[in-house]
């Protein structure tokens, strides 16, 4: 056969934004190419009347005339490609290929390509067809079960009774007989056959026994042909000429305006399925003389990895990020919660006078005051509205606080984070914190007396204040110290770092500022502790014992000992 010999017809399926599939209608058209167009059936008359109309003026583009019901999974998708085959056989005896495409496909090169190719293939059927135990793309466990179960019920309509369905079957044991001779095959919808392929099928005189069979077969459109095609066929190629790709859960892949240059270089020539709105595709690929069209040389890799980036930004998400494409879920395991590394200091805002403000002059970035302030979200600065539009609004914290965290971290990529947190903050962030391992909490536990023991307050409010902050201090630590967190903590107690609080700074600053970092030599100004130990014992008196502060004398302070330097604990 040589490259005149090879006459390639097209067989569209289409059912909506009918304007795409017109023009593309028109551009094989133009070209030389027959087009059979099946319009669903459920596309409104006027609709129908309009697409056939604006293309009359053709002669080569014709209608079937019974039109089906095609609905995925179901028989009406096989109905209308053998209806519109028919048609087209019977219309253009100089057809030697049919191309079945939908009304969202794309021709990414010009026909006279196409021809040439299948010339270069005499008989040679261009279709997927693989055994079931040789799929690996099937979703749900049916692949043999395709063929041996019935499935009278529309899985996208009629969901509860076609799992019944299929429960049911599965518990009685039924199982279908497949038609003797048929070895069930399946493979993409796509596909380009021969003519003597195609009539063959059309024409089996079993095709009748056949139908009725495929009618019960799940998704049949996937596997009548594909099956029929190695019963008739001498020499199958199986893969389709036409670039479509399933995400994970079945639906496929949509290309862009800014898919333009990997469609460029693709092999295949068709492409589906293409957004209805990329003008700057239509135009460029249907174009009568597209300027280099198919002249960039094939980047199968470049393809390939664009869809693998696809499905693992699908499943794995973007670390952090959390929006409607991408939404946490336990089948799925994030590698992070939050997009990049945070700092919590616990106690430190309690026991220095202005802490954030020296520590954000010492490490020369922004530190934040307690972003989980019961009244305010306390931005660096005061600022009322941060980076990405977060306002201090602690209503607006308080709906999502997870999602509030993960928003400022986000918007703040490049920038770490660090900001105060307390027994007195809301809690609802905690086990969050202790379960991200971004998250890097330095504690000084029992920090927050030191407040309450300045504060003007009736002793026994002090002491129902203390017991509750004990309580959401507690159970923190717990969260910390439990077997699979993944934060970071370093704690250590107040009466361990007020004995020499500089090693413990040293190790914040040289975290949050590696290199920036000086030895520190002194100290941020310490609120005043002259009575601190009686506090204490007060506390212990009234029966209330607040041990996380660790133990200091009632009389006096606990006594330096810079010779022996804290070692905090390190939980995780």
């Amino acid at each position: 056969m040589t490259a005149q010999g090879a006459h390639v017809g097209f067989v569209m399926l289409a059912h909506d934004h009918l304007d795409r599939a017109a023009a593309v209608a028109r551009h094989w058209a133009e070209a030389g190419a027959p087009v059979a167009i099946h319009i669903d059936r459920k596309v409104p008359s006027e609709a129908h009347d309009a697409f056939v109309r604006a293309l009359a003026d053709l002669d080569n583009v014709v209608f079937p005339e019974r039109r089906f019901r095609c609905e995925w999974g179901m028989f009406g998708l096989v109905e209308a490609t053998q209806e519109a085959a028919d048609l087209l056989l019977e219309r253009f005896p100089e057809v030697t290929h049919v191309y079945l495409a939908s009304g969202a496909c794309l021709p990414l090169k010009p026909l006279a390509r196409l021809n040439a190719y299948l010339a270069r293939h005499p008989g040679c059927d261009f279709i997927e067809s693989v055994t079931t135990e040789e799929v690996v793309w099937t979703v749900g466990g049916l692949n043999i079960e395709r063929f041996t179960l019935r499935f009278p019920f529309s899985w996208r309509r009629q969901r509860r009774l076609f799992d019944f369905y299929v429960d049911l079957q599965r518990r009685i044991g039924y199982q279908r007989r497949i038609p003797e001779g048929l070895d069930p095959h399946l493979g993409s919808q796509w596909w380009c056959l021969t003519r003597n392929t195609l009539s063959a099928i059309l024409e089996d005189p079993r095709r009748e026994e056949y139908e009725r069979y495929f009618r019960r077969v799940w998704i049949p459109d996937e596997s009548y042909f594909q099956t029929l095609a190695r019963k008739h066929s001498d020499a199958i190629e199986s893969r389709s000429l036409t670039l479509a790709k399933f995400d994970m859960f079945g639906k496929p892949y949509i290309f862009y305006d800014d898919h333009l240059p990997v469609l460029q270089q693709a092999e295949h020539f068709v492409a589906r399925k293409i957004w209805p709105g990329a003008k700057r595709l239509y135009d460029t690929f249907l174009s009568p003389a597209p300027p280099s069209l198919g002249m960039a040389p094939v980047n199968r890799r470049r393809l390939e990895r664009m869809f693998e980036r696809a499905n693992e930004r699908r499943t794995r998400g973007r670390p952090g990020l959390v929006n409607q494409g991408r939404f946490p879920s336990p089948w799925f395991h994030d590698p992070s919660p939050t997009a990049a590394p945070y700092t919590v200091l616990e106690g430190f805002s309690d026991l220095f006078e202005d802490f954030p403000v020296w520590l954000g002059k010492r490490v020369g970035s922004r530190i934040h005051g307690h972003l989980f302030h019961r009244s305010r979200v306390e931005f660096a600065g005061g600022e009322p509205v941060f980076d990405g539009c977060l306002t201090d609004s602690r209503r607006l914290r308080d709906y999502n606080p997870v999602a509030f965290l993960r928003n400022l971290v986000w918007n703040t990529r490049g920038e770490p984070q660090c900001f105060m947190f307390g027994p007195a903050d809301n809690q609802a962030i905690s086990a969050f914190l202790s379960d991200d391992p971004n998250a890097h909490l330095w504690v000084i536990s029992g920090a927050w007396l030191v407040p309450l023991f300045h504060a003007d307050l009736d002793f026994e409010r002090v002491k129902r204040i203390a017991a509750r902050y004990q309580k959401a201090e507690q159970a923190h630590l717990e969260l910390l110290a439990r077997e699979g967190a993944r934060a970071r903590a370093r704690i250590v107690t107040l009466a361990e770092f007020v004995e020499d609080p500089l090693p413990f700074l040293q190790d914040v600053l040289d975290h949050l500022s590696p290199i920036a970092a000086r030895r520190l030599m002194q100290a941020p100004v310490m609120k005043p502790l002259d009575g601190f130990g009686r506090f204490l014992q007060k506390l212990r008196n009234s029966g209330m014992n607040p041990h996380l502060a660790g133990h200091f004398p009632p009389d006096d302070l606990p006594r330096p000992r810079k010779a022996q330097p804290v070692r905090p604990r390190m939980v995780r």
